[in-house]
């Protein structure tokens, strides 16, 4: 099902792109995605200007006053693609009435693996 809703996916780098682009084409229409590789601030928060929502990254940043320009461009939901949302406003946010979700965390497995890879880099 493709929904008329859209998004502007910020720090969307070309390997972004290609990972992400198939899975949100099924649920987006291709036209209602734009992908931004600046990171979110308050500069480049205008490109979001007319999209319902927005997927940040772990160094994106969206203050108060970010918040403030998405709110008056229209976005409603902030999709993060990381397990932090520190850098988001969440209260800000709130007081907008935008919505904000997150990964709500990453595979145990995973994270014991990379932490033996780093030690063995260490090592050698």
């Amino acid at each position: 099902m493709v929904m008329n809703f859209k998004v502007a996916i910020f720090s969307a780098q070309s390997f972004v792109e290609d990972f992400m682009k198939e899975p949100l084409e099924k649920a987006f229409a291709e036209e209602n995605l734009k992908w931004i590789e600046a990171r979110l601030d308050k500069e480049t928060a205008e490109l979001a200007h007319g999209h319902d929502a927005v997927c940040l990254f772990v160094n994106d940043t969206c203050d108060a006053e970010v918040v403030d320009v998405l709110a008056a461009g229209g976005v409603k939901f902030i999709a993060m693609r990381c397990a932090g949302f520190d850098r988001v406003d969440l209260a800000r946010c709130a007081h907008h009435g935008i919505r904000v979700v997150r990964v709500p965390a990453y595979s145990p497995r995973t994270v014991a693996e990379h932490a033996f890879a780093l030690t063995f880099g260490l090592a050698r």
